[in-house]
């Protein structure tokens, strides 16, 4: 009922331990594998036929049915870390581009009353897109002092994925949107603890194809993990995802709403040579809880980056991008 049916432009969990910790001057490149398996109940289904023009609620409307959706995508990130610092800090351009499938399902039945008229819409259908999605640009700045790291970001959504405001199934939101944040990295390599939060906020342009502006988005990613050696370490990862904004514009039809979820679950990581370069590994999954007017349930993430620079890191502070 919310984030127009559910989709918003932040994907939670794309941060989280070493999210702020110093980076490799030169070139780096990632390759995420993510996956994700998500259901919802009527509210849900009933407000993806609406915003697809399948059904226009009119005085009262019951909802029974429920939507469900799988999507596995490539995520290809380009980032160059600058050797010369910018304000005391370390700076950092990227580009990540997105391809993958998304199949959605959906079984609703939809009551809607007009005066003495009950008017009864069963629907059945499945929706599959596979393509490229959207362009997201990202540019970040870092500071070290000791075990203490900060770090500043700023990210966008490019609207030039695969979009059809009539399919249930998209790899592209088809509206702009902007991000910005902060993010705090504990990394101690005496002890191996380590502790990392991103928080940052989403504004949501209007979709043109629906006249449709999702409200603003609040997200924070956290990751805490324990080095067993110099080469791994395991840990947790979650998130909070809350919109603090209702959705608006002429093309709102299913009412104010906020959407809600959190995530926790998993990790363990591998930072690793490769020849003369730095190599890391990483694999998460998170399990969804406490949702509110969006889908939930669980995803997965395999992550690989490279950096192509030679020099030595920071101790246990490998070349990583968006962890």
């Amino acid at each position: 009922m919310a984030d127009e049916g559910g989709v918003g432009f932040w994907l939670p969990g794309f941060y989280g331990s070493l999210a702020a910790a110093p980076q490799q001057p030169g070139w780096s490149f990632a390759e995420i594998t993510y996956h994700t398996s998500v259901s919802a109940g009527g509210d849900v289904a009933a407000a993806r036929e609406i915003t697809i023009g399948r059904f226009n609620p009119t005085v009262g409307l019951n909802l029974s049915g429920n939507v469900n959706a799988n999507a596995t995508l490539a995520l290809g990130i380009a980032n160059y870390t600058f050797a010369t610092p910018v304000l005391g800090g370390q700076a950092s351009v990227g580009m990540m581009a997105v391809y993958g499938r998304n199949d959605v399902n959906l079984n609703a039945t939809l009551t809607s009353v007009l005066g003495p008229l009950a008017l009864i819409r069963s629907d059945s259908f499945s929706s599959t897109a596979t393509g490229f999605g959207d362009l997201v640009p990202a540019a970040t700045l870092r500071w070290n002092q000791g075990v203490n790291n900060f770090m500043v970001y700023a990210t966008a959504d490019l609207p030039v994925g695969l979009y059809d405001s009539t399919h249930l199934a998209n790899l592209g939101i088809g509206h702009w949107a902007v991000d910005g944040g902060v993010g705090y990295t504990y990394l101690n390599p005496q002890t191996g603890h380590e502790f990392s939060a991103t928080t940052g906020l989403t504004y949501n342009f209007i979709n043109p194809a629906t006249q449709y502006q999702n409200g603003v988005d609040w997200h924070l990613d956290w990751g805490a993990s324990q080095f067993v050696s110099k080469q791994v370490f395991i840990g947790a990862v979650g998130y909070i995802y809350q919109q603090i904004s209702a959705d608006s514009g002429s093309g709102d039809r299913v009412g104010s709403f906020l959407s809600r979820v959190i995530g926790v679950g998993p990790q363990v990581g591998f930072i690793f040579p490769v020849g003369n370069m730095h190599g890391y590994l990483n694999f998460k999954a998170y399990k969804e809880f406490d949702n509110e007017n969006r889908p939930a349930g669980w995803n997965a993430w395999a992550t690989f980056s490279i950096s192509l620079g030679e020099q030595a890191p920071p101790p246990a502070a490998a070349p990583l991008l968006h962890k």
